[in-house]
């Protein structure tokens, strides 16, 4: 007898998002929704203003993934204008943008999903004579291990357990068939978690000592960068690169190992393909290496189809589509976004027996349906290390290559969950890497009297009849901002952010998104416990707050939410 499992809201995720899933009598998934049920307008707010300014407002989308709607916005508005930037400009922003990577990658595994992997409960149990020989299993300079340190942590989970509650760690499913790390490794594991709420401060004033603030940097402005005084102060960018090689040394002893340690126990999952989902990825290219237009790239663009490694097909932003047909929007049409339309229609749910169900069979998300090519495709670190190590990029290749042979795992391992994630810690090793290579360059070029950081153009004279698109490749994936200007200001603005490609609905073919498709195949050892959607879920590291926005012009009270410490959330 089949079951349908409600997960609303999913938790550890920036936003509301909701799970709703059929299960065989195996407690096997054989069809998932994936609904964003919160309404995004941004694009309203924006319509009529200076697009100068877009990238400003376009920012408050999110704090989380902070800057990125920033800097893609004044792409945006750049490629309408025609504007170059320097070179030193260039340089900057890319070590802004990287510095959020570096920040917010070990943070979604440690604070967000390796609670998916990681039983708190039982490191209770273990021996941290033993965990110091776990930890130096994984790499030779293990990052805060010793036996005291083991110990103290576990001295502070006993005091929770003391009160009556794990506090931050309570309401899990600790105890769950599905956790396979030893107790040892889950007291590893749980030890790089609280030493991540200290290192992701240092990876913070990264972005604040170029970005002005964190969150949401201010020296981004369309033209280039406003960071002057920052950049011919040495002493500010020798800081940079401290802070930068402190957060490198817990990447490569404490995030890289931990990776491998999951991956490890995890294996036998990984090699079935369990959360492989659409085996479609695209790649938008980002990170530019120099300054000429449509020049190398950290990360290429892309598209691979089928999870066939020997095919590269090119990315054009033309051949974007935004389908509406499952999407409170009116109408059903699949428009580029620079004809696109963002019309509420919100059509509600079905509501049986007491309990409220996503009307699939017509309208049951806020987030639209993007198709390249007409394809249905995943983006994120994946998708980029996927469309990357097929293009023969010897960055990623190396990098690939390495981790792979260190954990003793094929490349079809990527094709999956815990690929997923591991492809997010790969992902980071190489922009801390990469950013090193830039904040040198910056560092020379400064040295030699180059301050330039602006690049000056009429807008008057561009601004009257204009169109551009802005590209990125932010940590979620594949972001794109489109805009068009009338007589200076903005006529039409459309989002595309990356979760707006995974927790997409089903499109006018029926034919599933992302999540839907990922969760497909997936055996609950517990129906009621679902820790293996979250775990799928949480390996796109979702951020519904990109993709849907809630907003009321008129000031009126829409709603009072009462969050109820034992989880879950009521209406009042």
């Amino acid at each position: 007898m089949t079951k349908h499992i409600v997960v609303d809201p999913i938790s550890r995720i920036e936003g509301q998002l909701r799970i709703e899933a059929i299960v065989d009598d195996s407690n096997t998934i054989t069809e998932a929704y994936s609904a964003g049920t919160m309404f995004r307008g941004i694009e309203i707010i924006l319509r009529g203003r200076d697009p100068r300014d877009a990238g400003l407002l376009a920012m408050r989308i999110c704090g989380v993934c902070t800057g990125v709607h920033y800097w893609t916005s004044a792409r945006a508005v750049e490629n309408a204008f025609g504007v170059r930037l320097t070179k030193n400009a260039r340089l900057v922003r890319n070590l802004i943008e990287g510095s959020l990577f570096v920040h917010d990658h070990p943070v979604h595994f440690y604070q967000l999903h390796a609670l998916d992997f990681v039983d708190i409960v039982s490191a209770l149990s273990a021996n941290p004579k033993k965990a110091v020989d776990v930890a130096y299993r994984y790499t030779n300079a293990p990052y805060n291990a010793s036996e005291a340190t083991y110990r103290t942590v576990q001295a502070k989970l006993q005091s929770l357990v003391k009160t009556g509650s794990l506090g931050i760690f309570g309401n899990g499913y600790w105890g769950n068939p599905s956790y396979l790390l030893t107790p040892e490794e889950n007291l590893v594991a749980v030890s790089h978690y609280l030493d991540t709420l200290a290192i992701q401060r240092t990876a913070a004033k990264l972005m604040a000592i170029l970005g002005g603030k964190n969150p949401h940097p201010q020296s981004i402005v369309v033209g280039g960068v406003t960071c002057v005084e920052d950049i011919q102060n040495p002493a500010r960018l020798a800081q940079f690169g401290q802070y930068l090689r402190e957060v490198t040394q817990f990447v490569q002893g404490a995030y890289l190992p931990d990776v491998l340690m999951a991956g490890k126990a995890y294996a036998k999952e990984g090699l079935a393909g369990v959360g492989k989902g659409l085996g479609n990825y695209l790649c938008y290219g980002g990170f530019p290496l120099n300054d000429t237009p449509g020049g190398a790239e950290l990360f290429s663009g892309g598209m691979v189809l089928n999870g066939d490694l020997s095919k590269v097909y090119p990315f054009d932003q033309s051949a974007v589509r935004e389908d509406v047909t499952h999407s409170w929007y009116q109408g059903n049409a699949a428009l580029h976004p620079y004809q696109g339309e963002t019309v509420p229609d919100y059509t509600g749910l079905d509501r049986r027996n007491g309990i409220a169900y996503l009307k699939v069979d017509g309208k049951y998300s806020w987030l639209k349906s993007p198709t390249h090519e007409d394809h249905r495709v995943e983006v994120g670190p994946l998708a980029r290390l996927i469309v990357n190590y097929a293009a023969g990029n010897p960055t990623v290749r190396q990098a690939v290559d390495g981790v792979l042979k260190m954990g003793g795992f094929p490349p079809s391992v990527l094709f999956s969950t815990i690929g997923r994630t591991a492809a997010r810690c790969i992902e980071t090793v190489i922009i801390a890497s990469a950013m090193a290579g830039w904040l040198d360059q910056l560092q020379r070029n400064t040295a030699a009297g180059d301050l330039s950081t602006w690049t000056s153009f009429d807008f008057d004279t561009v601004s009257k009849d204009a169109e551009g698109y802005g590209l990125a490749e932010v940590p979620r994936g594949s972001l794109a901002h489109w805009v068009r200007i009338k007589e200076g200001r903005i006529d039409n603005y459309q989002v595309i952010a990356p979760t707006t490609w995974n927790a997409a609905p089903r499109d006018g073919h029926g034919r599933p998104g992302a999540y839907e498709a990922a969760l497909v195949g997936v055996k609950l050892a517990k129906p009621d416990e679902p820790l293996e959607i979250l775990r799928t879920i949480h390996s796109f590291d979702p951020c519904l707050a990109c993709s849907v926005h809630l907003v009321d012009a008129r000031g009126r009270e829409l709603g009072d939410y009462e969050v109820i410490p034992a989880g879950g959330l009521r209406q009042v």
